[in-house]
């Protein structure tokens, strides 16, 4: 079927409205992880270049260690849409449980192991040396909040996949509300410095996490309250490819990291420009994020009703609604991008070279938003393999192999680094609509060549 065959459809607007009724709220929500992103940022650069490089390279540490979380929630998103929209809410309720207990524990084992490995990790790797006494403490604090991080991230995508996103959103505008507020208080306000920016993410968190197990608790009563060994290992199931997938992504992201620490120059400067680069970027990519968990739960809870055919119509409108979005947002970050550096770095050097991280980086946020949210309704389906084998083939056959050949062998400049990234998210995007279009992802649709 083609695309011009499959928008003359009647129900269009029908989908629109669904996709926008899950997305919206999902966007706000990333409104929020943004604005809690660039005041941690913003204060980091408040205090100094140094502190804004270290934070750069923790946070990433940091997000290795939520990856479990993330991989747990993509499984739980595909299972529990498609439990809600089956009607049956015994096995639902046992469902909610039994992965909130993998959750918790999850959360409290990764949070000990961050509190005992972050260390090391920092002294092992290569980043200049006056930054790793800076990024050991932090990392700790971070870690030691790492089991509220879980329980909220999880108790999201139940709340999502169970059409309660509206009390998703409540709860992460008070968690923004308190991370900002602690940040500045924490930091600027008590003995504890840039140490704050950690224990104000360990504390919103908390109150997030919960604010959302009171939400859940009528969707788990009492009589429920066992544990199902099969919804777990069916989670787990499809959580793991996508774990895989962020492990991979998040190594990548330290190895670009260590890349831009060899530079001859301004290696310094250059890692501050990329960490704030990113934060500014994440303008585009957080609603791409949302679009993309918006598709997992629209696409599950339309295979739960045994809608295959809708559902891939469903993933379609959903993505080309967020790309539109994205563009527009990618649009509005090059007009601002050089009063958002200078807002986030008083060195020069580091706001110049945000700004070019930013033009260049832009022209590849459509591409980006496009397979990001594809595999959205891919990973909702439960076939979260072969988004992962996409994701792993562009950044380690493509983006890393480049990257280092461009800046370590070559000796590029840092530029060289941000026009590999945009190549890699064209070749993810082709090869992920190629994927979608083909349906071998989704029951009771013959596939296409």
């Amino acid at each position: 079927m083609s695309l011009a065959k499959i928008f003359k459809e009647k129900e269009i607007r029908g989908l629109l409205s669904e996709s926008w009724s899950v997305s919206a709220p999902m966007t706000l929500i990333m409104v929020f992880e943004f604005l809690i992103g660039i005041t941690d940022i913003y204060v980091a650069g408040k205090v100094g270049k140094e502190i804004q490089a270290t934070y750069g390279f923790v946070i990433q540490i940091y997000f290795a260690f939520i990856i479990i979380a993330n991989a747990l929630t993509t499984g739980t998103v595909s299972v529990i849409s498609r439990l809600f929209s089956s009607g049956d809410r015994k096995d639902l309720g046992r469902a909610i449980f039994s992965i909130l207990i993998v959750t918790t524990a999850a959360g409290l084992l990764l949070g000990t192991l961050g509190v005992i490995l972050t260390p090391g990790l920092i002294n092992i790797v290569n980043i200049p040396a006056r930054l790793k006494p800076l990024g050991a403490p932090l990392g700790q604090i971070y870690a030691a909040g790492l089991i509220f991080h879980y329980i909220l991230i999880n108790t999201n995508g139940l709340l999502r996949s169970c059409k309660r996103v509206r009390l998703s959103l409540t709860t992460m505008a008070t968690v923004c509300v308190c991370n900002i507020s602690l940040n500045f208080l924490f930091v600027f306000g008590t003995p504890l410095g840039y140490l704050g920016i950690a224990l104000a993410t360990a504390l919103s968190t908390l109150a997030g996490s919960i604010l959302n197990l009171r939400h859940l608790r009528s969707l788990v009563p009492r009589s429920t309250m066992t544990f199902s060994t099969e919804r777990a290992r069916e989670v787990a199931g499809i959580a793991w490819p996508f774990g895989l997938s962020q492990a991979l992504w998040q190594v990548h992201s330290m190895v670009l990291y260590l890349i831009l620490s060899s530079l001859p120059r301004n290696s310094i400067e250059i890692l501050a420009a990329f960490s704030a680069g990113l934060r500014i970027e994440s303008a585009a990519f957080l609603p791409a994020i949302a679009f993309h968990m918006a598709n997992a739960v629209i696409t599950g809870n339309l295979l739960g009703e045994r809608r295959s055919a809708t559902a891939f119509r469903a993933g379609l409108v959903t993505a080309l609604t967020g790309v539109c979005l994205v563009v527009l947002i990618a649009f509005g970050v090059v007009i601002a991008a050089p009063g958002l550096a200078s807002m986030l770095s008083d060195n020069a050097v580091v706001a110049r070279e945000a700004v070019v991280y930013l033009y260049i980086n832009m022209l590849g946020e459509p591409f980006m938003a496009l397979w990001v949210i594809l595999a959205g309704a891919l990973s909702g389906a439960g076939d979260t393999r072969s988004m992962m084998l996409i994701a792993a083939a562009c950044t380690w056959l493509v983006r890393v192999p480049l990257c280092y050949l461009f800046v370590v062998v070559i000796g590029f400049e840092a530029h060289a680094v941000w026009w590999t990234m945009n190549l890699s998210q064209v070749l993810a995007a082709l090869l992920m609509f190629k994927r979608y279009m083909g349906k071998r992802w989704l029951p009771g649709l013959p596939a296409q060549p």
